[in-house]
């Protein structure tokens, strides 16, 4: 096929395959985890080593999402996603026989490389594809199906690794990577952004600074808060994230321009996005473990357990999309958050060595019910606070800033759960889990307050119109044929 496809033909297959690649890269976050415990027993590692399983993919795609949005501005959105798609694929391939841990570890880092480069792509090519009238319903679709993926990665890890194995997990993304290579190539059109220009010292500083937090609190339980490796870490971390914010107010075309969060809206949903992330990840990375470790239920059962969590979404996005077109996106979102952060706290007053499954029953409920309040308006409030020059990158900060607070939420509740309990029983994996699940609570909930912070529709609209349709179609990406 050598034409441009266009019209809703164009706009649709977009759509699935931007919503299958977002479910996929938003699938392998948490995927893992309840196959954490028969990757322990198959190929070792202590606590630290299992928490970079899952923290070595979120953090390289995190901190390579807004370098790969400027790679695709640059050489073609579309020939990066595809570049992306490949490496991910590969990798996901790799991860699948590594031999030990740390190879294991090694090809979760690349695959959340090729993950970088493709999914920050795909808010980009749905925008491009998408009009502007049906641009909403689109988002949330994608919204929904990606935040899906997140919700749902315990129960599908959970079935594979019992009844085939835990390598499947990773093997799932083979078969629909290769399907997914030639249909982007021949139904998506290449676009470009004027004057787009790589910014390498930002990337570096941002990743070195990422690196250096977050092996920091890894580390900080075995090796001890006073020690060399771990202040020296933290200390040079923190100093490289100061360097890359004063590098996004003063130097030239940086990859997140400061500007942005001048915008209420911007900052509001981006830092209630990373706070939520924070909470719900680093929940989630124990909450899985338990079921399984303390209360005995296998791989599969504790997928399905999580279920009214995990599945929730599919009942509640499409009503959350209707609120959301009626009363606007703030308040759908806040509603959500503070559902989630109930939903937290209503398992750390649970949580117990023989809790039975009723008592959880509501907190994963409650918590569903949050999530899918929260994912289906999200998208298109990252959109809506920017120029349409600025959306790759806003769709590369938003993603970035969400896998920093996984990343983050994964390292901190892990620290917390260690320094409190342990692996060693079933009472000493509760007591550091009720108060590192009380501390995601805090972090959700603080979430709803800075969600505040977003315009109502009201004066959303007002500040769109105030902007001028000359700014926004100069700033439109260039389309190339096919």
């Amino acid at each position: 096929m050598n034409q441009q496809t266009t019209g809703r033909a164009g706009a649709a297959w977009a759509l699935v395959i931007t919503s299958v690649a977002g479910f996929m890269a938003a699938l392998d976050n948490l995927v893992v985890t309840t196959a954490l415990p028969s990757i322990r027993e198959s190929l070792g590692g202590e606590m630290e080593e299992l928490e970079w399983t899952v923290n070595a993919y979120t953090l390289t795609f995190a901190v390579l999402l807004m370098f790969g949005a400027a790679l695709g501005d640059r050489f073609g959105r579309r020939r990066l996603f595809l570049t992306g798609l490949t490496v991910f694929t590969g990798a996901s391939a790799a991860a699948a026989l590594s031999p030990g841990i740390n190879e294991l570890i090694a090809f979760r880092a690349v695959q959340g490389v090729g993950a970088a480069i493709m999914m920050p792509l795909t808010l980009t090519l749905l925008t491009a594809a998408v009009e502007p009238a049906r641009r909403g319903m689109a988002l949330g679709i994608f919204s929904a199906v990606t935040g899906l993926a997140v919700a749902s990665g315990p129960l599908i890890g959970g079935s594979l690794t019992e009844h085939i194995s835990w390598q499947w997990i990773f093997w799932l993304n083979v078969p629909i990577g290769l399907l997914l290579l030639p249909l982007a190539r021949l139904r998506l059109a290449e676009s470009y952004a004027p004057g787009a220009r790589l910014d390498v010292p930002g990337t570096l500083l941002v990743s070195g600074g990422l690196f250096g937090i977050v092996y920091g609190l890894v580390n900080a339980n075995a090796d001890g808060w006073t020690s060399p490796t771990v202040l020296t870490s933290l200390a040079v971390g923190i100093v490289l994230m100061g360097a890359f914010v004063r590098h996004g107010f003063g130097g030239r075309k940086p990859m997140l321009p400061m500007r942005l969060f001048r915008d209420r809206g911007f900052f509001g949903i981006n830092v209630a996005g990373m706070l939520m992330y924070l909470g719900m990840f680093g929940a989630i990375f124990l909450l899985s473990q338990y079921l399984q470790g303390v209360l005995g239920y296998s791989p599969t059962e504790a997928g399905l357990r999580m279920l009214p969590w995990t599945g929730m979404p599919m009942l509640v996005a499409p009503i959350a999309g209707m609120l959301s077109d009626r009363f606007g996106g703030r308040p759908v979102v806040v509603a959500g958050l503070a559902f989630q952060a109930t939903g937290l706290a209503l398992f750390a007053l649970v949580l117990a060595p023989d809790a039975s499954y009723t008592s959880l029953l509501p907190a994963l409920v409650v918590g569903g019910i949050g999530m899918a309040l929260y994912f289906a308006p999200a998208a298109g409030l990252v959109m809506s606070t920017v120029r349409p020059g600025d959306r790759g990158i806003a769709s590369g900060a938003n993603n970035a800033l969400r896998e920093v607070g996984g990343a983050l939420g994964v390292a901190v509740l892990t620290t917390v759960f260690a320094s409190q309990g342990g692996l060693e029983s079933a009472r000493a994996f509760t007591d550091g889990t009720v108060p590192a699940v009380w501390i995601g609570s805090g972090a959700v909930a603080l979430a709803a307050l800075v969600a505040l912070m977003i315009p109502s529709r009201r004066a959303a609209g007002m500040q769109e119109a105030a902007g001028g349709a000359a700014e926004a179609h100069a700033d439109e990406p260039v389309a190339v044929p096919a």
